[in-house]
């Protein structure tokens, strides 16, 4: 029982506290499930692949995936519960309470200010999962190995995008770009 208030208390707090959505997210995930020792990094970097390649917010999936490895379906429920209740809340505050709240110049203020720091949470995010993926880097202490195939994909997907802009003179979708990488994955690694 007690799993399960660690796990709804733990994604309570990164649902509390966390700013830019599910991507602002991930580096707090990390590092409260590392710190629990509830996964190694390699399987939370699996976890998000799977939770970006799922339907619906990576938060919410990523929550959900957590919690179902640590005690099953009731965990899986207290992760996801915790980590929509503080977002649930606030927005029925602001419907209710608040409802000309972006018209303060105070509450402006602090929107624009907090952009910096999503961005540089996203971005951070990114770069530690470009390093964990591609060079197996945990920290500055730990060895490093290339892994080649990954950046194989990586330039593949980075040229496929290139030429279906260029192509169709659109973006591509990522739901493209994540199943080429599943498949191109599914290829590599069983080679």
């Amino acid at each position: 029982m007690n799993i399960l208030l660690d796990l709804f208390l733990t994604f309570l707090k990164i649902g509390a506290f966390s700013f830019g959505g599910g991507y602002g997210m991930i580096s707090f995930v990390r590092e409260e499930v590392l710190l629990h020792s509830w996964l190694s990094e390699s399987e939370f970097l699996n976890i998000i692949a799977v939770a970006e390649s799922t339907p619906g917010p990576i938060a919410v999936n990523m929550a959900t995936f957590i919690g179902s490895t640590q005690a099953g379906i009731l965990g899986s429920i207290c992760a996801t519960l915790g980590v929509i209740l503080p977002s649930f809340i606030i927005i029925l505050l602001i419907v209710a309470i608040f409802k000309n709240l972006l018209k303060f110049a105070g509450v402006q203020a602090f929107l624009k200010g907090i952009h910096p720091v999503i961005a540089g949470l996203i971005t951070a995010t990114g770069i530690t999962l470009f390093l964990s993926g591609a060079f197996s880097f945990k920290n500055v202490y730990s060895n490093v190995s290339v892994d080649f195939l990954s950046l194989i994909i990586l330039a593949i997907i980075i040229v496929t995008s290139i030429a279906y802009k260029k192509i169709f003179k659109k973006k591509p979708s990522a739901i493209l770009l994540i199943c080429i990488s599943a498949i191109l994955g599914m290829l590599l690694y069983s080679l």
